[in-house]
């Protein structure tokens, strides 16, 4: 079992958020390579390779060039200018800059997501009531609504095979989407409602509850908190020490 899965669901959040809050100050190309970095070398000697990165945080990938294409276009400018039109501005300092935006996208969204993504619902959800102390009201119907989303795709499916059975769908993709989608939200309020219902009866609202699977906080968790605080700090630091450190707001 890998390193991620022995950890307690709610530590890699706190460590996310200890991790992020710092790299949020800075919008240097130095300090967010040095945290990716890291980040990829301490996942691939804890067994995450390649391929599970990938497959837990494409959307990332695709998104993050996207997120530095305003800096691109109108950065303050600064240096040498490769193209101008109106608002939009291409020089060094926009190039330097989207470039640090898009790494740093990355820094911070690619462990985030690779700890995160994947985690039990039903281990977080024991965390988040015995850890945390959530309301155990809020925690089960959050469980329960996640549980969910799994037939989701299962009643698509469904009602995709009824309409084309009866002939409503070879054609109109947009309306079908539509109809289709309509319909899977009413499915979805009732099948809701049933199981609010059910669950009422079933006294999972009313007073204290006890939980078959305890959750603790042990020193892997805490490993994990002040190793993402560690490497923030080296981050920055080298950022600094570099020169290269450019506070947000600064550019």
């Amino acid at each position: 079992m890998k390193l991620v899965d022995r950890l307690n669901p709610v530590m890699p959040f706190f460590a996310a958020m200890l991790y992020s809050i710092p790299m949020l100050t800075s919008i240097d190309i130095v300090s967010a390579s040095v945290a990716l970095g890291i980040w990829l070398l301490l996942f691939f000697c804890a067994g995450i390779g390649p391929r599970t990165i990938v497959r837990r945080t494409w959307p990332l990938l695709l998104a993050a060039p996207l997120s530095g294409i305003s800096m691109l276009l109108y950065a303050k400018p600064g240096g040498e200018a490769y193209f101008s039109w109106w608002l939009i501005n291409v020089t060094d300092n926009s190039i330097e800059l989207a470039t640090a935006i898009v790494v740093r996208v990355l820094a911070i969204g690619i462990p985030t997501l690779v700890a995160l993504v994947g985690v039990d619902p039903t281990r977080l959800a024991d965390s988040l009531a015995q850890v945390v102390k959530l309301p155990s009201r809020f925690v089960l119907g959050a469980l329960a609504g996640t549980r969910l989303f799994s037939v989701l795709a299962d009643d698509w499916r469904s009602l995709s095979g009824a309409r084309r059975a009866r002939g409503l769908g070879d054609h109109g993709a947009a309306r079908r989407w539509f109809t289709m989608a309509f319909a899977l939200l009413v499915a979805a309020i009732r099948r809701g409602s049933l199981l609010a219902t059910a669950m009422e009866a079933r006294a999972f609202g009313a007073g204290e509850r006890t939980w078959a699977r305890p959750s603790t906080v042990s020193w892997r968790d805490w490993v994990v908190v002040a190793v993402a605080l560690g490497i923030a700090a080296a981050a920055i630091g080298i950022a600094v020490a570099t020169g290269s450190y450019r506070l947000v707001g600064s550019q």
